[in-house]
């Protein structure tokens, strides 16, 4: 199928996670942190003040963040969270290999990243607050090796 909707709308995604179980829950209002930037590291040239080089010194990516709605506690992204922050790192990070799809509207994907060797490094529950109805949120960020745009 031609790929004729550009640009894509923002507001229909897909997070996959693969691990052992393949059942992780993926239901998120909102991800941001999709990023990365080189590194740079200066050297002036000798005899040479008008500037100085910036030499590219390595690939530096951004935490991932995703955020829903206060899960159950039986679900499986809160079971692997809850095994990892409640550990005392006496079982070992178990990494995954996570997608993020940017589907269109016949929910076939658009856009899709890769991030490999992800692993939950904060999880927060945002903000009570009587005055506002809003959705109790939960926010989980993620470290990863590397970010590839794969389609």
């Amino acid at each position: 199928m031609a790929d004729n909707s550009y640009p894509p709308s923002a507001f229909y995604f897909k997070v996959i996670f693969d691990s052992q179980s393949n059942q992780y829950d993926t239901s998120f209002e909102d991800i941001s942190g999709m990023g990365s930037k080189i590194e740079t590291e200066p050297y002036a040239e000798l005899g040479e003040n008008g500037f100085v080089y910036q030499l590219p010194k390595s690939i530096s990516y951004t935490n991932l963040v995703l955020k829903r709605g206060i899960a159950d506690f039986n679900s499986p992204l809160v079971e692997w969270c809850s095994k990892i922050f409640g550990g005392d790192f006496a079982v070992p990070i178990l990494p995954v290999q996570m997608w993020v799809h940017l589907m269109n509207e016949d929910k076939e994907p658009l856009r899709a990243w890769s991030f490999e060797n992800a692993f939950p490094v904060s999880w927060d529950v945002e903000n009570f607050n009587s005055t506002k109805g809003k959705i109790a949120i939960e926010k989980i960020e993620l470290k990863y090796n590397k970010m590839e745009r794969i389609k």
